[in-house]
């Protein structure tokens, strides 16, 4: 069977399946090549390091995510919104580990960097994820932040296997997100008195 022709894209797209399967910590330029099929000096023709090539993960993971994460929430405003957004978080993380381990280890270069957009359609969705609780401006940051430490914490241990007692998952990410929903609505409601 010949080998399909190899470019910039498709060497990403197999490495970011590959850290999806063994971890983000397990990439190695000689464990992709071998995926493969090539020899480890033919991925330097297409990504120049392999620093370069988990950026190029990082990327695209920040692209899916902020893609998911947007269509889950079209059309919805409000808990519904918190509900769906949240799901297609926990989604992303749960089928995607080491794309989503390697957008977490990467920071921006600089202003040019593709990480740049990619990171800011994520912070879009959860924006618009957050509209419909009328925050007062100076509270939507630490909304946000907070959204993103529960989601992130919740998510990455389910990936991991860390939930062991015998109750169902599901339910805890339930009473998750109406907790979130209870705050987000209590915060709201805190700022409209204080602005009084």
């Amino acid at each position: 069977m010949p080998k399909a022709r190899l470019t910039p894209a498709s060497v990403t797209e197999a490495a970011a399946a590959l850290v999806d399967e063994v971890g983000f910590d397990n990439l190695s330029m000689g464990l992709l090549a071998e995926r493969l099929g090539v020899k480890t000096p033919s991925l330097y023709k297409h990504v120049t390091s392999q620093a370069e090539l988990a950026h190029r993960i990082a990327v695209l993971a920040m692209t899916e995510a902020g893609d998911a994460i947007r269509d889950a929430i079209q059309g919805r405003s409000g808990s519904d919104a918190l509900a769906a957004g949240a799901q297609a978080m926990r989604t992303y993380v749960r089928e995607h580990p080491g794309r989503y381990a390697a957008a977490n280890a990467t920071r921006p270069t600089g202003p040019d960097d593709p990480f740049v957009p990619a990171s800011e359609r994520v912070l879009a969705s959860w924006a618009a994820m957050l509209s419909g609780y009328d925050l007062d401006p100076g509270q939507e940051i630490h909304a946000m932040r907070t959204l993103r430490s529960v989601l992130h914490g919740f998510a990455t241990l389910e990936a991991a296997g860390g939930f062991q007692i015998d109750a169902s998952v599901d339910e805890s990410f339930t009473w998750l997100i109406n907790f979130i929903d209870q705050g987000l609505r209590a915060g709201a409601a805190s700022g409209s008195d204080a602005a009084r």
